[in-house]
């Protein structure tokens, strides 16, 4: 996206700053998993307008919310927040302060939700295009890690890919770091407040919940695109007569926009739904909370719902999209109509409406099945997905409605990780000339 101010005085960042906490294994393990009488369970009690305070420190506005079965999507002037029962993913753009906001989620989650401590937080960045145009803790890789280890004393920093070229950043902690706050932590004043046991990053015994059914699904993928073709980046730029138009309704805009571009046919529409937002004078956001299961909701050991989130920076020298979800994939296309797209099929999508000219795909996926399905000699979740970016991406396609674009790439790095609990697969592409 690119708003007015930042427009002006120079290029918009278009890359995401991903910060998502879990207080617990599952939803079923919040403290009013067992009493609650409505949906509304743990961080989802948090009125918007508590949010909206913590978006002041952070330096983004709620533009709109989506209610689901399992989850809420605020859509923000700087990309979107997820908020779960037991788990918040913040995900910024530009030059918001993301990490600024942490304390303020904690004091949050311990003050509305009873959640004293967090069991896991990941932070996650691609490359920055512009880093000197950064502020606070986000001027510098180091700056960030060394914010975060103020916070969690044991969490671990890693690099992913080309130093001097596309890579990946992470920052995560696991269940099994020690308890403690350092004292020069931002997070101490949370030592005052009601409840609070001092600890940061342990683990509370989780209850009588299904916790390897909620690891072995936690399951994200990332598609970072730059270099967007001319035909892909025109329908996001509002720079019309009746763009300037007062009159015009940004949210009504953006919906219609969807679907002469085909996002709303990424998933089956009848599991979707959609809220989206075009910016003045350019760029795009939207979120879509996705029905993948019939009982989302019904019970909060068993995640039936997931979201997919898209981001558009359309000027040309700086253009940028991304896509993400969190559903899990089928590694093979359905039979019949109206099913969930296989992993391969869902990349191609993608691809063709931005036509980038270079693109990052992550998946990021616990590894318990993983490590089973080595121990049985067959072929691991990372293994699967990284035949299918190259599946997806190097062989020529059918345009598919995608208004002609058949571009094939080649596979510039590939590289799998394993973390503690979680496998990466992570892979870069540029179009052939």
């Amino acid at each position: 996206m690119a708003t007015d101010a930042e427009s002006a005085t120079g290029p918009f960042e278009g890359p995401e700053k991903l910060l998502e906490i879990w207080f617990t294994p599952s939803p079923a393990d919040v403290p009013d998993a067992s009493t609650s009488t409505d949906d509304k369970l743990g961080l989802r009690k948090v009125p918007r307008e508590v949010w909206a305070d913590m978006l002041d420190i952070v330096k983004c506005k709620i533009l709109s919310v989506i209610e689901g079965a399992e989850m809420d999507a605020y859509l923000l002037s700087e990309s979107s927040l997820f908020v779960s029962p037991h788990r918040l993913i913040l995900k910024t753009c530009g030059t918001t302060l993301n990490l600024l906001g942490l304390p303020r989620i904690l004091e949050i989650a311990s003050e509305h939700a009873s959640l004293h401590s967090v069991y896991r937080c990941f932070y996650s960045r691609k490359a920055f295009m512009f880093p000197e145009r950064q502020l606070g803790p986000h001027r510098d890789w180091r700056a960030e890690v060394e914010y975060l280890d103020n916070i969690f004393p044991n969490g671990a920093a890693y690099t992913v890919g080309k130093v001097n070229g596309d890579h990946w950043l992470l920052y995560m902690t696991s269940p099994d770091d020690s308890a403690g706050t350092a004292p020069s932590s931002p997070i101490s004043r949370l030592k005052s407040l009601p409840g609070f046991n001092g600890t940061v990053g342990s683990l509370d015994e989780p209850g009588p919940s299904s916790l390897a059914y909620t690891i072995s699904q936690d399951y994200t993928i990332e598609i970072l695109m730059t270099h967007l073709s001319p035909a892909a980046r025109i329908p996001f730029i509002n720079t019309s007569p009746e763009s300037e138009s007062s009159d015009l309704d940004p949210s009504a805009h953006a919906i219609a926009l969807s679907s002469a571009l085909g996002i709303t046919d990424l998933f089956p529409s009848h599991l979707t739904t959609l809220d989206a937002y075009s910016f003045l004078p350019c760029g795009y956001s939207c979120n879509s909370l996705l029905k993948w299961r019939d009982d989302a909701g019904q019970n909060p050991a068993s995640s039936g719902e997931g979201y997919y989130t898209i981001h558009v920076t359309p000027e040309e020298g700086w253009s940028y999209a991304s896509f993400e979800c969190n559903v899990p994939l089928p590694a093979v296309p359905a039979d019949k109509d109206g099913s969930m797209p296989d992993f391969k099929t869902l990349i191609r999508r993608v691809v063709n409406i931005f036509q980038p000219g270079n693109l990052t795909l992550t998946l990021f996926i616990s590894s318990k099945d993983n490590n089973s399905a080595e121990e049985e000699g067959g072929e691991s979740a990372i293994e699967a997905a990284q035949r299918a970016f190259k599946a997806a991406l190097t062989v020529p396609q059918d345009s598919n409605g995608s208004g002609g674009f058949r571009g094939v790439y080649k596979r510039t790095d590939k590289i799998n990780y394993e973390f503690g609990g979680y496998d990466l697969a992570f892979a870069s592409f540029e179009l052939r000339q």
